[in-house]
């Protein structure tokens, strides 16, 4: 049995402003809990800092665009200086919506930059104060369209599949320095960007549940945190078969509108 960790109190996440990203940082809310929170859209973020205030949280809400490689490290190695962080949560991400025609050029090198790029000026900020301190916790969020390239999001599958494939060689690569890595790969779950989807989306949950079992979790060191587990499971045996079986399957699923 896995032991529980002690219940971090300095927390950063990015990609706050809706989502998995929001419905973590209200559920990390509680009197003694210091959050600092970014996201692209201002008047959202503060929204949400202003809830978890009222849960009893201490919250710093910044205007960061995770793609911004000085912007992110100026920011996170300031609150890091003021407060050691516990755990980071590398959530921001995009995907892409095309009228049901899959990615244009731009909406794929978008994706691309935010997506991996944006994961990486999150986590190295950290990486050296936490080496430091011989303690830490990074949470990477993926997702289950990572097993297997997506005819409709090739750009979004292509970068989830590298951040995942990322997180799981750094959580080796740190585990020695006293710092625990964990990848999310989530299902659907209800936000503004699954919204939008014109197609049926099985097993879809509420942004809630999903976060109440990142933290789960998390509190478990669990190197792979992928739900629901029907999703996964079909995730994992698609991209485990031969592409050439499964390409006519693919072919016919409909692209992100």
């Amino acid at each position: 049995m896995s032991k529980t960790l002690s219940p971090p109190k300095n927390i950063l996440i990015t990609g706050a402003s809706s989502g998995i990203g929001e419905a973590l940082a209200r559920d990390y809310a509680a009197p003694g809990v210091f959050l600092a929170l970014s996201g692209r859209n201002t008047d959202r973020l503060e929204d949400v800092a202003k809830a978890c205030r009222a849960f009893g949280a201490e919250v710093e809400a910044k205007p960061v665009d995770a793609a911004e490689r000085d912007q992110s490290a100026r920011w996170i190695a300031d609150v890091d200086a003021r407060q050691p962080l516990d755990l980071i949560i590398a959530n921001a991400g995009t995907s892409s919506g095309s009228g049901g025609r899959g990615e244009t050029e731009d909406q794929a090198r978008d994706i691309l930059s935010v997506n991996m790029a944006g994961v990486l000026n999150t986590v190295w900020p950290v990486i050296g104060p936490m080496r430091e301190r011989g303690s830490g916790q990074i949470a990477i969020v993926s997702s289950i369209a990572a097993f297997r390239g997506l005819p409709g999001a090739p750009a979004y599958a292509a970068s989830k599949a590298a951040v995942k494939n990322y997180g799981e060689g750094l959580r080796g690569c740190l585990a020695g320095n006293g710092i625990r890595v964990s990848v999310v790969c989530p299902g659907f779950v209800r936000t503004r960007m699954t919204e939008k989807n014109i197609y049926p989306m099985p097993f879809i949950m509420d942004a809630d549940k999903a976060a109440h079992i990142i933290r789960r979790g998390l509190e478990r060191n669990k190197a792979r945190i992928a739900f629901p587990w029907p999703m996964y499971l079909a995730a994992w045996l698609l991209g485990a078969l031969p592409p050439g079986l499964t390409d006519g399957l693919f072919k016919k699923l409909p692209k992100k509108d």
